[in-house]
């Protein structure tokens, strides 16, 4: 099992997830690096994401928290279509940025399958555990 694959089931433990994904950015675009829960028919759908589409593309070119209650019944503006097939609710993406604190590396992203609104400080510890694993966006 790969350090992203540990990691990554590490934070969903902690955040009680079903579901995530960790991105890594170059240019304008986000590639998959490890995920958990996704069904493989939408793996090529999120293997390469442009900054700006769907959640973790927002979370990227927004530089701020992208977050869907219930994405079964409302897709934020933000989500695709197709993200209502992964039967994930509650939806958190946040970037993950250099040391300029500035410039995004990545992005992480969570899933429950229930409806769930995330706290502040629950986006603020997503965002502190994607900075301890910026190292896994290296190539």
């Amino acid at each position: 099992m790969s350090n992203a694959v540990m990691e990554l089931e590490a934070v969903l433990k902690e955040f009680g997830c079903q579901t995530g994904t960790l991105h890594r950015a170059e240019g304008d675009w986000l590639y998959l690096v490890s995920q958990i829960g996704v069904p493989d028919f939408l793996l090529e759908k999120i293997s390469k994401i442009p900054f700006g589409k769907g959640i973790a593309g927002v979370a990227a070119s927004t530089k701020e928290p992208v977050e869907l209650c219930n994405l079964q019944e409302d897709l934020g503006g933000v989500a695709k279509q197709d993200a209502r097939k992964t039967g994930v609710s509650g939806s958190l993406a946040v970037p993950i940025f250099h040391e300029d604190g500035t410039t995004v590396r990545g992005t992480i992203g969570i899933g429950k399958m229930e409806p769930y609104d995330f706290t502040e400080d629950e986006k603020d510890r997503l965002s502190a555990l994607g900075g301890e694993m910026a190292y896994l966006l290296e190539e």
